[in-house]
């Protein structure tokens, strides 16, 4: 992988910078390797995030995404990574990535890791009753 992977991240302004909005990506077929074995592992990578100025573009996260598939890693620092990478060229207000892994031996492996901005206060949920059935 190269040395700065996040150059390959590309980002737009975001559109409707004065709300608080999530952006939901789901990423079903990401591959690495594992470090011990050589192995391919594979996982679903599920990352919302609520942008600040810079939105991800979709080619680019996809390409990006795609540069891990003959690198050896944990399950925990590619998470980290990744999500690491996406803060640093976004500065978000907020971003979790959750990478489901499947079954290595008996074992499944879930990995959430999240970022928040210090400054960033969420605005209060909203929570509405049930609609009414006619």
């Amino acid at each position: 992988m190269e040395k700065d992977s996040r150059k390959s991240l590309e980002t737009f302004e975001n559109p409707n910078i004065s709300r608080d909005y999530t952006i939901r990506i789901r990423i079903p077929e990401f591959t690495c390797l594992c470090p011990k074995t050589g192995q391919p592992d594979f996982a679903t990578l599920h990352l919302e995030y609520i942008p600040n100025q810079r939105c991800v573009e979709l080619k680019a996260l996809k390409q990006y995404v795609w540069s891990y598939r003959d690198q050896g890693a944990f399950h925990e620092a590619v998470t980290n990574r990744i999500l690491g990478d996406l803060v640093a060229v976004l500065a978000p207000r907020f971003a979790r990535l959750t990478a489901n892994f499947n079954v290595r031996g008996g074992i499944y492996t879930t990995v959430v890791a999240e970022h928040r901005d210090p400054d960033w206060q969420p605005a209060p949920i909203v929570d509405l009753p049930p609609a009414a059935e006619n």
